[in-house]
């Protein structure tokens, strides 16, 4: 069948529609010809009959990949009009225009079945109602789909083999920039160069990349940064996303790598494509090139900058991470020798001056009855500590002396790093200046701008300059020769130093972490000593024995009884409750202190008690008050009852409120007058030819039905008498 037949007057009172697609903005700017082939369809439309005015172009997904549907307002809007049947002719150069997803393109077909809708390409026009034009269409969407991977196979192919060689021309960090060669150079400014080298030597000496957040923002150093893509370098302040960039870059060491990142994609919520790049370790890199071009470190000390990093960290759950403040020495190197966990500190006293390592991560994450093992931290720290001096007493002097020498070149390295940002302030304020001297007086609407810019850099010198010169003043003073001989006697004693009060608890964690990598401890209980062992940097081992604290007296313990009575009201009443409870009864904690919501709770935990679930909404148990609210009567009324029995109500334990369950029924037993066939209590006592109290007992076991009556002179408890007994009652 030839194309006009296939074409009928049905289809030509619809809308033809040119679809205008080009995969790039690089194609769009320089592809035109592509692009007029495409936009020349619609005079294609006109010929086979559509009118001008019912010929549409579709062009708003130029520069967007036919790959997926996502993005693409101008195919979505397409596929609407055609479900709607106001689409007789699609018209596009070719299917890949269209779509190269299998998926987008069959569903088209589909609605253009549903709809008597024609497609028509540079090689004819075809029905997807037919067959033969069906299964023609399907082949050339599954060759565009295929052409698609073929295209991405290449280039990712040819790129792959360029990155091997180490010739990929990937996107360089600030501080590294390529010669007229095109190889690879460090920057040629100064002040860019010495700036990323004091974060490495800053790093270096803190080992945590916050730590060296903080010591460049009390310096007052920036740091300087590049968007990608740029060649201008701006300065910004010190930050831990920029820092940890620094350190964690592989180009900074001088080596190339490809595949650092890996590309996943997964379903929302919604159920639309999310799609985002992971991190890859290490090891599954595509290529890795160490030594391949200058760099700020080494390769090596690229890795044990990784390490720290990750060691760093604080998994969730678990202790460890950089050093930090607090007083226990091996906090995040002490790990449980039962179940290889590492062991969490607390604290606890007034300022929390006693601490305590405790392994409760299998207690925390995976429900287990109880912790795994828990130790003191003072005798412990004391032993590694000891154990530590006589280790590194031999290398006191040279040590000490290290220090002041390292301290007065940290000094000089700021005093350096002041002096290039000065230099670069006083060119700023030269140009500024030169562009005002260029500038015509009479301009004065540019005179102004460029006046105010060269204020303001003259400004940023004078602060530089005053910068610079608080620094000189600050520059630490050589050692005269008694300083010297007293630091040399100093350093001999080094538990002095350990204990003055000028050395911090984290320095003395950052000293602990510099010799030692972990410690395991193993606790004995039923012989109050536990075995340390210390692994030492190197693969040396120390074993070390520690007595414990002997437990203190039974006494101190909660009595089973007051463990048992609070399991018990655990399983209605909050703690606030408990602890009221069970001060009203007089009762203590094992250490004499009287019982509070805090101490209750931690007495729960301890034995294992769940706390009280909440009230529900529609629960009939309510309290006294409440029960006198309801019923219209006195608290006092309510105790009454209760204690004769005619009230439904349970109380845990002596003291306890009560626990009062007002049903429907019981509420019917209160009603405002007195019906028929009911008598007050003294009335059916005569009635019934007894007491008093032997009706309220037939009352209590539910032999007799009674109400109360809540209002007028005959308020009161009301019986049902039997018909006999009523009887003989009103028989004169």
């Amino acid at each position: 069948m030839s194309e006009r037949g296939k074409i009928s007057e049905a289809h030509r009172r619809r809308r033809a529609v040119v679809y205008v697609r080009q995969s790039t903005l690089a194609q769009v700017e320089r592809n035109t010809e592509s692009a007029a082939r495409q936009y020349a369809l619609r005079e294609r439309a006109i010929e086979l009959g559509w009118p001008p005015g019912s010929v549409a172009v579709v062009d708003e997904d130029m520069g967007r990949s036919g790959a997926t549907s996502e993005g693409r307002l101008g195919f979505s809007e397409l596929v609407a009009e055609v479900g709607l049947g106001h689409v007789g002719l699609i018209l596009a150069l070719e299917t890949s225009r269209l779509a190269r997803s299998s998926a987008d393109w069959h569903r088209l077909l589909d609605l253009c079945a549903l709809t008597a809708t024609l497609i028509a390409d540079a090689d004819g026009v075809y029905s997807p109602n037919d067959f033969n034009d069906r299964l023609l269409l399907g082949l050339k969407g599954a060759m565009s789909e295929a052409e698609l991977h073929l295209i991405r196979a290449r280039l990712d192919g040819g790129l792959r083999n360029k990155a091997a060689r180490g010739e990929l021309r990937l996107a360089l960090p600030v501080g590294l920039d390529r010669d007229d060669d095109g190889r690879i150079v460090l920057c040629p400014d100064e002040q860019v160069r010495h700036a990323i080298e004091r974060v490495f030597a800053l790093w270096r000496r803190l080992g945590s990349a916050r730590q060296v957040v903080i010591e460049l923002v009390a310096e007052g150093q920036q740091l300087p940064r590049r968007t990608v893509g740029q060649r201008r370098i701006r300065w910004a302040r010190a930050s831990y996303g920029a820092v940890h960039d620094f350190l964690t870059n592989p180009a900074y060491a001088g080596a190339f790598v490809f595949g650092r990142k890996r590309r996943e994609k997964r379903l929302d919520a919604q159920g639309r494509v999310q799609v985002r790049d992971v991190d890859v370790p290490l090891e599954q890199w595509s290529v890795c090139l160490p030594e391949h071009h200058p760099g700020y470190v080494s390769w090596p000390e690229y890795l044990q900058t990784r390490e720290r990093l990750r060691s760093n960290v604080r998994p969730r759950g678990e202790g460890g991470g950089a050093a930090r403040e607090g007083a226990a020495l091996l906090q995040g190197i002490l790990r449980c020798g039962r179940c290889g966990r590492r062991m969490q500190v607390g604290y606890a006293g007034t300022g929390g001056k006693v601490r305590r390592y405790a392994c409760v991560r299998g207690h925390l994450l995976h429900a287990t009855d109880q912790t795994c093992q828990s130790v003191g931290g003072g005798r412990l720290d004391h032993a590694v500590a000891t154990a530590f001096l006589d280790a590194v007493t031999p290398a006191g002097v040279a040590a000490s002396a290290g220090a002041v020498r390292e301290l007065r070149e940290q000094h000089d390295d700021r005093i350096a790093g002041q002096r290039l940002a000065l230099e670069r302030a006083e060119f700023e304020a030269d140009r500024a200046r030169r562009q005002f001297d260029a500038c015509e007086p009479e301009h004065r609407l540019v005179a102004r701008t460029l006046e105010r810019a060269l204020e303001d850099a003259l400004a940023t010198v004078e602060r530089e300059r005053g910068k610079l010169a608080a620094l000189e003043q600050a520059r630490p003073a050589p050692l005269t020769d008694s300083e010297r001989d007293a630091l040399v006697r100093l350093a001999r004693d080094l538990p002095r130093l350990w204990k003055a009060e000028t050395t911090t608890d984290r320095d003395r964690k950052e000293l602990v972490r510099a010799l030692i990598r972990e410690v395991i401890v193993t606790v004995n209980a039923a012989e109050r000593r536990a075995a340390v062992e210390v692994c030492w940097e190197g693969g040396a081992r120390t074993e070390l024995a520690i007595r414990l604290n002997a437990r203190g007296p039974e006494t101190r313990r909660l009595p089973e009884d007051t463990i048992a009575l609070i399991r018990r009201l655990a399983k209605h009443h909050p703690d606030r409750q408990i602890a009221a409870i069970l001060s009203r009864q007089g009762r203590r904690t094992g250490t004499g202190l009287a019982f509070t919501e805090g101490r209750v709770k931690a007495a729960r935990q301890r034995a294992g008690i769940p706390a009280a679930p909440p009230p529900e909404p529609d629960s009939q148990i309510v309290t006294i008050a409440q029960a006198a609210t309801e019923l219209g009567v006195s608290i006092f009324t309510i105790r009454r009852w209760l204690r004769d029995g005619l009230l439904p109500g349970e109380q845990v334990a002596p003291t306890a409120p009560w626990r009062i369950r007002l049903t429907d029924d019981i509420r019917a037993r209160f009603v405002p007058d007195i019906p028929n066939g009911y008598l007050s209590l003294a009335d059916a006592a005569r009635a019934l030819g007894c007491a008093r109290q032997t009706v309220l007992h037939k009352v209590q076991r539910g032999e007799l039905d009674a109400i109360h009556v809540t209002r007028g002179r005959r308020k009161g408890l009301a019986i049902n008498v039997p018909a006999p007994a009523l009887d003989r009652l009103l028989t004169p």
